[in-house]
């Protein structure tokens, strides 16, 4: 005898349902919008008592005009300033900068953590996680993902045993934080996901699963018909 069919849902279910469905396409957008929003309020709010006085006092109606305006002008400061720093000028003046903020008690110490963090993660070390790795830790049993920062030996590895790697295991969903571990080569699971995604499935706690296999780019895809 086949069960009986289970009851249509009630509206208030269904309605429901709707809700949630358009509140979880709806959040991105919404999250974004108000983290742009913060910026803007909080790098145009913070300059735009410098030149307020300036503006003629028709237009002081507006201020998210020129709190937009202030955000704009500190990206184009920043960009400058980026660009200078490539230069051997502008690298002396800011090793200059840096040493006297270095020097101030407390925020010389504060500042030093900050840039090491932007400096381990920026984009002149973009190449310093060289692959994707899974790793048995924090013991036997239980696989994390982590990043392969180097093959090279040195003391620390001589006394560890021959063939060990140095692996990174960052921490969910903050990655600036983690672990540095140095295992043989032979217990080290190399992935084929790209950092980036294992970065994405990091950050995101695992809710973001790169696709695997990896889909095949189109020239690869011609080789291999031609092949």
């Amino acid at each position: 005898m086949l069960p009986d069919a289970l009851p249509p849902p009630s509206r208030l279910a269904t309605f429901r349902n709707a809700f949630f469905s358009g509140a979880l396409l709806l959040a991105p957008l919404i999250v974004t919008i108000w983290a742009f929003t913060k910026i803007i309020d909080v790098v145009g709010g913070t300059f735009r008592p410098l030149y307020e006085s300036y503006i003629p006092a028709p237009l002081h109606s507006i201020p998210l005009l020129w709190d937009i305006v202030a955000t704009v002008g500190v990206v184009l400061l920043v960009t400058a300033l980026g660009y200078l720093s490539q230069y051997v000028f502008g690298k002396y003046f800011l090793s200059l900068a840096e040493r006297a903020i270095q020097r101030i008690p407390g925020i010389g110490a504060v500042y030093n953590s900050v840039r090491q963090v932007v400096a381990t993660f920026g984009t002149h070390n973009r190449n310093l996680f060289n692959k994707v790795v899974m790793v048995e830790f924090p013991r036997k049993g239980i696989w994390t993902i982590g990043f392969l920062t180097s093959k090279a030996q040195g003391e620390p590895h001589a006394h560890a045993g021959a063939d060990t790697w140095t692996v990174f295991v960052p921490t969910t969903p903050n990655p600036t934080s983690g672990f540095l571990i140095m295992l043989p080569a032979r217990e080290i699971v190399e992935l084929e996901m790209s950092v980036g995604e294992g970065m994405k499935m990091i950050i995101s706690g695992g809710n973001v699963i790169p696709p695997w296999p990896a889909p095949v780019s189109r020239p690869a895809t011609e080789k291999l018909r031609q092949g």
